[in-house]
């Protein structure tokens, strides 16, 4: 199947409790290189993040972000720092006993002392909520990873729709190839052997030596092994881009086989139509390879 290493999705899921707001972005990669930005509340849910993306997205860099808000505000405590106030209160003793400061230590007093108060969020959720914080959050998650396979499946089938209209020009220009060289190759067996022919009195050769040769020389511009290969590419593109698993990285492989057999066409080949379409081939090919670029 083809499908779009490009996409992206948002969505926001809200409750009484907390609005959670998940984004990701697909970019072609050659790998799956994944990156998760999440709350630090949230640090413990990654490993399973990453194992949901993981399971629908098998090739690109895809940008993972959650964002999390609390729609009630949270509980302060404060916590007093023991020593420091019982040694800042002995201090304060004998200050008075000298008869250095007066009256009792004040709220305002610890207030302008660094570290004499702590100020910190309270515990908010117990084991219950943070469970249902934790669902929620991956319920967001895989939601978001459905609307993004859905728009990296839509722009896949554009991509299958162009690489398979090419696919079928490759098919007819191969049939034009294989004709033009079977013409060449006759028309070179008969102006060889016409040569041969002119020139055997001269040469005092046997015309057995002199056939074989010509059968020789004519057979290394035979390319029907290479037809044969072509065409085998062609119809083992056919069977990956109809099943189901990611098919980007075997498309590739076998373009790169396409032009290593269409490089040797154009070498061993005889016709005089041969170079043009060639040439069309592999300018077909490198249209296909760019839009294999973004493919899963």
């Amino acid at each position: 199947m083809i499908k779009s290493m490009t996409g992206f999705a948002s969505l926001t899921r809200e409750d009484e409790a907390f609005s959670i707001g998940v984004t990701i972005r697909t970019v072609n990669h050659r790998y799956l290189d994944l990156q998760v930005r999440l709350p630090g509340t949230l640090g413990d849910l990654e490993a399973r993040l990453r194992g949901r993306v993981q399971a629908r997205v098998a090739r690109g860099r895809v940008e993972l972000a959650v964002s999390l808000q609390h729609r009630q505000p949270p509980a302060i405590e404060v916590e007093v720092n023991d020593a420091l106030v019982d040694a800042l209160g002995a201090a304060l003793e004998k200050a008075r006993a000298r008869g250095v400061v007066t009256g009792a230590l004040t709220p305002g007093d610890l207030l302008r002392v660094p570290q004499a108060l702590a100020f910190r969020e309270a515990a908010q959720e117990d084991e219950a909520r943070r469970a249902a914080l934790a669902s929620a959050v991956e319920t967001a998650v895989s939601d978001a990873l459905a609307a993004l396979d859905e728009m990296r499946t839509r722009e896949g089938g554009y991509l299958r729709d162009d690489v398979e209209a090419r696919r079928a020009t490759l098919a007819g220009l191969l049939d034009r190839i294989a004709g033009e060289a079977d013409a060449g190759q006759e028309a070179f067996r008969a102006r060889l052997s016409k040569r041969v022919n002119e020139l055997a009195d001269d040469l005092r050769l046997e015309p057995e030596a002199i056939a074989q040769e010509v059968v020789r020389l004519v057979a290394r511009s035979d390319i029907s092994e290479e037809i044969v290969r072509f065409r085998g590419h062609v119809e083992h593109w056919r069977a990956l881009v109809d099943a189901e698993e990611p098919c980007g990285r075997r498309l590739d492989f076998l373009l790169q086989e396409m032009n290593r057999e269409i490089n040797t066409i154009g070498s061993k080949a005889e016709g005089t139509g041969l170079a043009e379409l060639v040439v069309t081939v592999k300018a077909e090919l490198e249209k296909m390879r760019e839009q294999v670029q973004n493919v899963e």
